[in-house]
């Protein structure tokens, strides 16, 4: 049996947050919180199978694992799951541009016991996954809970500038659940994403991004000039990728997420288009485009609630 990866809770008050999570303990690790996907990697007889959320193996994923992970370490412990974050821009769910990454990688931010899904302290993971060459989340450094919350405030702001996640903060012997914290700029670049999709994308989704930022502004007691950028910068992340969605369907051009894949087998192609139907994905796929060895396919995924009530308001349906 292999579990899911535990849901992480989020700290949005962040001072109070550590101490309250990690009352029973002295220092706390902080590592980087990755914009991509979540991935479970296994072996099953012999070869390497990825594991999406949901319990789902994901064609596409499992190809990008076998050729990134050294199926050695699945060999010298069948009893371990690695769980990571597959990032880049050859991303089919979350794809990003922020990463020094040209395609696709898998880093490793956990690594697990099958059926108990114990997870192995931090540095002993970290040792463990360097032995065997694999891609790792960045380690900020262990802190006392007394100089974590300047610590991570300082990290937050220069991750945002980057534009990356946030961070997770750990217990290093991780016995107790992690707590993450994200960046502002993070939070709206999901709402950009979001608003474009507005009538797919599931209120709660959009909502919880708001409040954060609130807590985040109150916490950080930021001048009248840092308060109205960050309220300028919330505005448009909300307004701008709607007006353009209504302006897209207004030119007749549906809404879609534009993502990419980059495969080695057209075999992966097909088995991927097939994983995406049964997931009820409503795609379209360009011809792929030989690069290399390699073959990089275009894909646009249709959000048919969007495109849908979009179309009625310009036949004049009231909401």
């Amino acid at each position: 049996m292999i579990k899911g990866f535990p849901k992480i809770k989020r700290a949005m008050l962040l001072e109070p947050a550590i101490n309250s999570q990690f009352s029973d303990i002295d220092t706390i690790c902080v590592e980087e919180k990755m914009n991509g996907f979540n991935v479970r990697a296994i072996a099953i007889d012999g070869k390497i199978a990825a594991i999406t959320r949901g319990g789902y193996v994901c064609p596409y994923s499992t190809e990008k694992a076998r050729d990134l992970l050294n199926i050695d370490f699945f060999n010298d412990h069948p009893d371990l799951v690695l769980h990571g974050e597959m990032v880049g821009p050859d991303n089919p769910y979350v794809p990003k541009n922020i990463y020094d990454i040209d395609s696709l990688d898998f880093s490793i931010f956990d690594i697990r016991h099958k059926g108990s899904g114990e997870p192995l302290p931090v540095n002993e993971r970290r040792k463990m996954a360097e032995e065997y060459g694999f891609t790792q989340v960045r380690l900020f450094g262990e802190f006392t809970k007394e100089e974590a919350t300047g610590k991570i405030h300082a990290i937050i702001k220069e991750l945002g500038k980057i534009e990356h996640e946030g961070v997770v903060i750990k217990d290093p012997n991780m016995n107790i659940p992690p707590i993450k914290y994200t960046c502002s700029q993070s939070n709206c670049a999901d709402l950009r994403h979001a608003f474009r999709f507005y009538n797919d994308v599931g209120r709660d989704y959009l909502f919880s991004r708001v409040v954060r930022e609130g807590f985040q502004a109150f916490e950080w007691g930021e001048s009248e000039e840092d308060l109205k950028k960050r309220c300028l910068q919330l505005g448009e992340s909300i307004l701008n990728p709607m007006i353009e969605a209504i302006t897209d369907m207004e030119k007749g051009e549906k809404v879609a997420e534009e993502v990419q894949i980059r495969v080695k087998s057209l075999d992966t192609l097909t088995e991927f288009k097939e994983y995406l139907r049964r997931q009820g994905i409503d795609a379209m796929f360009d011809e792929p485009e030989k690069i290399g060895h390699d073959f990089l396919i275009k894909i646009k995924k249709l959000n048919k609630s969007t495109n849908d009530k979009t179309l009625s308001m310009f036949k004049g349906e009231l909401w």
